[in-house]
């Protein structure tokens, strides 16, 4: 009997210790795995408070134009303004934008900045880069590298050399539109009755300039468009020439989130579908 307990209490304490052995390596396995960085199409970083993905989002081909773009800004806000509305007309307008999905870019989670306030509370998040060979040209820092670059290549001077061609303040987008308008113009505009002057100034809170992601220059020559297009940079709103703005892809590439090309007095224009 002697014999028989010591033998029973050896085996219980193999039994424990084995147990506590198998716990400990289940729990480094665990905690192993957890260290192991993700696939590379599904890391996740924090930017500035806000989540963003190195995955990209290719709508369906399958789709047309219209829906391609949709779904792209669909993606991208979870937010498709009704048809009829002043937000649809902007989108119209502007938003070639929202096909922008570079991971270090911070776009806007509206269409509209309603104030001088929304409008610092966005730019204070964005990590602003100074433009080389400028004094106060400052832009998303994606957006002003790839500038940077294509400078490189060739000499593509700034519309004014000031910083009223690059990221703007909600009063100086107000300045511009006022300068241009009268006091009915943005009620016409939001009806739908005028269009016209979305070619030559931006209603309030609604310029992609506000973004970081838009510049107004001087562009001569097809040599200094080449070098844009091939650093992400178009032009995107119909007869405001010196506009550009940093698509973030190569010229291919745009029809496949519906963009479309349209040619004005021998310029190319990527414009909205919708």
């Amino acid at each position: 009997m002697k014999i028989n307990s010591q033998v029973k209490a050896r085996l219980i304490k193999i039994t424990l210790i084995s147990f506590i052995i198998a716990i400990f390596t289940i729990s480094i396995s665990i905690y192993i795995k957890s260290r192991q960085p993700l696939p590379n199409s599904v890391i996740i970083r924090k930017n500035n408070s806000n989540i963003t993905t190195t995955s990209k989002f290719i709508p369906s081909p399958e789709l047309d134009q219209q829906q391609r773009f949709l779904e792209t800004v669909n993606y991208q806000l979870q937010n498709i303004p009704p048809t009829n509305s002043y937000e649809y007309i902007i989108l119209r307008a502007y938003g070639t934008i929202f096909v922008n999905q570079n991971p270090d870019i911070i776009l806007p989670s509206k269409f509209i900045l309603e104030n001088e306030v929304e409008t610092v509370d966005f730019q204070e998040n964005l990590q602003l880069t100074l433009v080389e060979g400028t004094r106060e040209c400052y832009l998303q820092k994606a957006a002003a590298d790839a500038f940077n670059k294509a400078r490189n290549i060739i000499d593509i001077p700034l519309r004014s050399g000031y910083s009223g061609d690059c990221t703007r303040s909600y009063a100086t987008t107000l300045r511009f539109w006022q300068k241009y308008t009268n006091s009915s113009t943005l009620e016409q505009v939001k009806q739908g009755k005028e269009k016209n002057i979305l070619s030559l100034v931006a209603p309030p809170g609604t310029s992609q300039h506000l973004w970081g992601l838009a510049l107004d220059l001087g562009v001569s020559n097809q040599e200094q468009r080449q070098a844009l297009n091939e650093n992400g940079w178009f032009q995107t709103v119909v007869k405001d020439t010196p506009h550009w703005t940093y698509l973030g892809w190569d010229k291919e590439s745009l029809p496949k989130f519906g963009l479309q090309s349209k040619i004005v007095q021998g310029i190319t224009y990527w414009v909205t579908p919708i």
